[in-house]
C-alpha cells in the first residue's frame, strides 16, 4: 500500500525519535484529543466524535501504561495514575461530561512537561 507524504513523514518521524520523545508525543496527542472531545462536548456537539477522540486518549493511556518498566520505582505510581485516568475516562465518556475531562488536562500536561525535561538530559 502506498502511503501519501505525510504518513510516510510521520513513520520517518516516530521511527527516528528517542523513547523519551515518544513518550512525549503521546501525552501530546493525548492532550490535543482531550481538547478535541472537550470541544465537541461543549462547542460543537457530537457525540461520535467526542467518543472517538476519548477513545483514542484511552488507548494513549493503555500504551503508556503497557510500557512502564517495573524496575523503576515511579513505574508502580504512574501505574495508578494511568488506572485513575482509565476510569474518568470511562466516565466522561458515558455522560459526555466535559469537566471530567477539562479536571485531566493539567495532569497530562505536568507529565507531558516532567517527560520532556527528563529526556533532555538523554
Amino acid at each position: 500500500m502506498l502511503q501519501n507524504p505525510y504518513q510516510k513523514y510521520m513513520q520517518q518521524n516516530v521511527t527516528t525519535m528517542t523513547p523519551g520523545q515518544l513518550v512525549v508525543a503521546l501525552y501530546d496527542k493525548a492532550i490535543t484529543e482531550l481538547n478535541k472531545a472537550i470541544y465537541f462536548i461543549d462547542e460543537e456537539p457530537s457525540i461520535p466524535k467526542a467518543h472517538n477522540s476519548i477513545t483514542r486518549v484511552a488507548d494513549i493511556v493503555d500504551t503508556l501504561d503497557s510500557n512502564l518498566k517495573e524496575k523503576y520505582e515511579i513505574s508502580q505510581n504512574l501505574a495508578s495514575m494511568y488506572q485513575y485516568f482509565r476510569e474518568n475516562l470511562i466516565k466522561a465518556n458515558v455522560k459526555k461530561d466535559s469537566e471530567i475531562l477539562k479536571g485531566l488536562l493539567p495532569f497530562f500536561q505536568e507529565l507531558r512537561d516532567a517527560f520532556a525535561e527528563a529526556s533532555k538530559g538523554f
